[in-house]
């Protein structure tokens, strides 16, 4: 767009692009360099031009934890002799308490969560999983919601893998689980040892990869919406 001077005086006003009227949007000219909210020249299309978000240090909280907190973390040392070697860190942050948990003990301290009466997390509600490429040498991390509903409390476990590593499956304490991990299978390819029925749920059988992996390529299929094509997302590489 060009600038022109305000006959009037004042701020200078931008002119339309060539080809714009009232009746269409304007037609302003591709350019490769452009990308989303005005970002030119670093071939950068998030919009965010090279901004690196700092990860923050991962360190364990010391207690008193607060709330119902250090309740939970006393039963579970007190109901489980192999606390020490199993609970990696505990954290407490935004009102929420997560157990990093080593991935092989994941089974047994579930197993205890859910059957210890002082703890009684009868109910998984979710299990999901997030892919910290490049920036952990364990670079899946699966969480796990338990929900006492006999005490009305929440906890997360969280237990980190490698690529290539596997981690016991909690299907058969939280039969929740079942459909949860097997989606993480297919997302993720994260294995699941001991699980009933471990096979892809959302892609086809024969699909090769895992598209929730940071390092699976975007590609995709050209779109037809009112007589306009959209390209699939790894060729949108100019926004107007």
């Amino acid at each position: 767009m060009s600038i022109e001077p305000n006959p009037n005086g004042g701020v200078p006003v931008e002119a339309d692009p060539v080809g714009a009227d009232f009746d269409a949007p304007a037609q302003v000219p591709p350019s490769p360099d452009k990308g989303m909210f005005g970002i030119r020249g670093t071939g950068d299309v998030s919009g965010f031009g090279g901004l690196v978000r700092r990860r923050p240090e991962l360190v364990g909280t010391e207690k008193p934890y607060g709330s119902y907190f250090d309740e939970v973390t006393d039963a579970l040392e007190e109901a489980y002799p192999g606390f020490a070697d199993a609970i990696e860190r505990v954290v407490v942050d935004r009102g929420e308490l997560t157990l990093h948990i080593n991935p092989a003990r994941i089974a047994e301290v579930c197993q205890i969560m859910r059957d210890d009466e002082a703890l009684r997390f009868e109910l998984c509600s979710s299990v999901d999983a997030v892919d910290y490429l490049n920036s952990d040498p364990r670079r899946f991390h699966i969480s796990y919601q338990l929900t006492s509903m006999t005490y009305r409390r929440r906890i997360r476990l969280e237990a980190a893998v490698a690529e290539e590593t596997s981690l016991p499956s909690v299907t058969s304490i939280y039969p929740t689980a079942d459909w949860q991990e097997r989606e993480i299978y297919d997302m993720f390819g994260v294995v699941f040892d001991g699980h009933p029925n471990l096979t892809r749920i959302l892609m086809p059988d024969d699909w090769e990869g895992h598209p929730q992996r940071k390092d699976y390529p975007l590609g995709g299929v050209p779109v037809e919406y009112k007589g306009a094509e959209i390209p699939p997302p790894d060729q949108r590489r100019v926004y107007q």
